[in-house]
């Protein structure tokens, strides 16, 4: 966030960034045309529902395991394994990121402790809130240099206080940058990917862009692949103008790919009921 100089709006002079009001302006077009679709004015809880097993499955897929949907969709077990549990905890966040949107513009850091409990599903001390120094991070799959708690206790705080602010920042934007801040500093001793992609959801949907939650950006994500995800956060993390740019417009290309895929689900439904 660094790119944004002294403005009192730091998140929306983000906006401003060459590039980003074109992603801003995609977005828009491909999620109205999900919502302007006849079978979500009939079933559109059905589509909600298939967005967040596919999101889930994506995020878990980023996370590691890369499981198949029908898979994730006729199991019922998700303790055997690393992966297993990888993909219940994908689809536990999902469940709960809908009841948490009140509270979000409220408390952030309380929404994200409480999202790393669901993730953990144990009692270990060092779940439910930001790590300590000296405290190991899981999360082998991101190779970034990994802020000292000091830092990333300062920068979460930051990062709360300018949700709370509200602003005029596109919906996108804030999203983006909540998603990568929390990649950045993995506060959690565990999980902080699939924390960083819920904590996305919620802002898209707490922010009425996607109220139905029928656009999961954790499915375009998962399209784009990990490569291009781990390239695009890098140029987050650099604080260039450019690499934050390309990061958000990354994030938007994913909310339009989770767009085309719930289109996809509305095309299926109503081919169904013809």
């Amino acid at each position: 966030m660094s790119t944004a100089g002294a403005s009192a709006d730091p998140l929306a002079a983000l906006g401003a960034l060459p590039g980003v009001a074109d992603s801003v302006e995609s977005v828009r077009k491909a999620v109205d045309r999900v919502y302007g679709h006849r079978v979500m004015r009939r079933r559109s809880n059905a589509i909600t529902s298939e967005a967040a097993l596919r999101g889930a499955r994506g995020s878990a897929a980023l996370s590691g395991a890369d499981w198949a949907l029908e898979e994730v969709r006729r199991r019922t077990d998700f303790s055997g394994d690393d992966e297993a549990r990888t993909v219940g905890a994908a689809l536990r966040l999902t469940a709960e990121a809908g009841q948490l949107l009140s509270i979000w513009r409220q408390s952030p850091l309380r929404v994200l402790a409480r999202l790393h409990l669901v993730a953990a599903a144990d009692k270990d001390d060092q779940v439910g809130r930001p790590r300590k120094e000296g405290e190991p991070v899981d999360e082998p799959l991101v190779g970034l240099p990994l802020p000292n708690a000091t830092e990333t206790h300062g920068r979460l705080d930051g990062l709360a206080g300018l949700i709370i602010a509200g602003g005029s920042a596109p919906a996108l934007v804030t999203a983006a940058v909540v998603h990568g801040e929390l990649l950045a500093l993995r506060p959690f001793t565990s999980h902080n990917g699939l924390i960083a992609r819920t904590a996305e959801r919620i802002v898209l949907i707490g922010s009425g862009l996607d109220p139905k939650s029928v656009c999961a950006a954790e499915v375009g994500h998962a399209e784009l692949g990990r490569e291009a995800y781990l390239e695009a956060l890098g140029g987050y993390v650099s604080g260039t103008p450019e690499g934050v740019a390309a990061w958000i417009a990354h994030c938007g290309r994913a909310v339009e790919l989770g767009a085309r895929e719930s289109m996809a689900v509305c095309e299926a439904l109503q081919r169904g009921a013809a």
